[in-house]
């Protein structure tokens, strides 16, 4: 018996590795008939919540942008699946069917969209240059222009704003209207050899539309080193059209005003006002920046008012590279003493200062306003 248990046991062990390894590639095969794991391309759990799949693609789609990686196929293909995974995941009707069936239950009658489209409609066009997308021919809606204020610590840290935007959507509705109406040259003949040449209107038959209204979330990114005026642009965001796409969505930066900050270029202005001690027997203090980084001043000799001193690389990011930076401005103002000095103090002032009585009269406007 003891005998036939040792032979029947290497006989259940390959049985058992043999019904795993069947198991496995039952597995794999499932998943190659689901089509891609759209999951894992994003890199977040099957849990993971609407902001956190637009964080994942935020973060992704920069990094294999192919802008960013000219000549590289492998990320071009990446770029391509992260866009197919972020636009059924943030779908609330396709991420269910895709929970359920795969990527083969979203086949039939799946609209595909470019994963550039997808990638202006969550950033907006003004990032890298998507390519091959020229001028369009075909009628199309107008373009929404809007400004969007943004803060001066926006601009120099970067931020990441969520606006609600109601935009026109023409649905097909029941009936049949003219569409695509053009004019054409056409031939009529008048008589026997006698032709004419006229413009004539052309229209083709198009199932009837009804503008609805929907809402929609756009996410804007604010770039370290932004500038005033410049444009975020989302593609087909703006008004419907009934015969062709819908226009642009565009926001331009307004930079709102700042109570210690005034921006020019990449450099900042700032005014500190001091004490008329400070200002004769110097000081030190710190200015608090836009990321919170305290600048260091120290004076240990007169300072005179509106006296300028310069403090470098503390200015603003630049947009094209944000290794370069600007440089910081300051403008010091002295704040004399309101009170009147006793007439001890005041003769003590006088020797002190070791400077006799004297005035010069010069027209300090001829550099502004008289034309040489």
């Amino acid at each position: 018996t003891s005998q036939s248990a040792l032979t029947w046991q290497p006989s259940l062990l390959t049985t058992m590795r043999s019904l795993a390894v069947v198991l496995l590639l039952l597995q794999l095969a499932v998943v190659i008939m689901a089509g891609r794991d759209f999951y894992k391309i994003l890199g977040v759990k099957r849990t993971a919540t609407k902001k956190e799949i637009k964080k994942a693609y935020r973060k992704l789609a920069m990094e294999f942008h192919p802008d960013k990686n000219p000549g590289n196929r492998e990320a071009e293909e990446k770029f391509q699946d992260i866009g197919a995974a972020y636009e059924v995941l943030s779908d609330e009707e396709k991420r269910p069917i895709y929970d359920k069936h795969g990527e083969d239950g979203l086949a039939k009658g799946a609209q595909r969209h470019d994963a550039g489209d997808i990638f202006s409609s969550m950033f907006g066009g003004g990032f890298f240059n998507m390519g091959g997308q020229g001028e369009r021919q075909a009628a199309r809606g107008d373009d929404i222009r809007l400004d969007l204020d943004v803060t001066l610590e926006d601009l120099y840290n970067g931020a990441f704003i969520e606006v609600l935007h109601t935009k026109g959507v023409y649905r097909e509705a029941p009936g049949k209207r003219k569409c695509n109406c053009r004019m054409e040259m056409r031939t009529q003949q008048l008589g026997r050899g006698q032709f004419q040449m006229a413009n004539v209107q052309v229209c083709d038959e198009c199932n009837n539309v009804k503008l609805f209204k929907e809402n929609v979330e756009v996410d804007l990114e604010i770039e370290p080193g932004m500038v005033q005026g410049q444009e975020l642009k989302f593609h087909g965001e703006g008004e419907a059209h009934t015969d062709g796409e819908p226009g642009d969505l565009i926001f331009h930066i307004n930079t709102l005003k700042h109570s210690r900050f005034q921006r020019a270029g990449n450099h900042l202005f700032t005014n500190v006002t001091i004490t008329l001690r400070d200002a004769l027997t110097g000081f030190n203090m710190d200015i608090e920046h836009l990321d919170g980084h305290k600048v260091h001043i120290n004076r240990q000799e007169v300072t005179p008012p509106n006296m300028m001193i310069m403090i470098p690389k503390e200015g603003m990011k630049s947009f094209e590279n944000n290794h370069d930076r600007g440089d910081l401005y300051v403008t010091f103002d002295v704040q004399f003493p309101v009170t009147k000095f006793p007439a001890d103090a005041a003769e003590g002032l006088v020797e002190l200062l070791g400077q006799s009585s004297k005035q010069s009269i010069y027209n300090g406007l001829e550099a502004q306003f008289v034309p040489k």
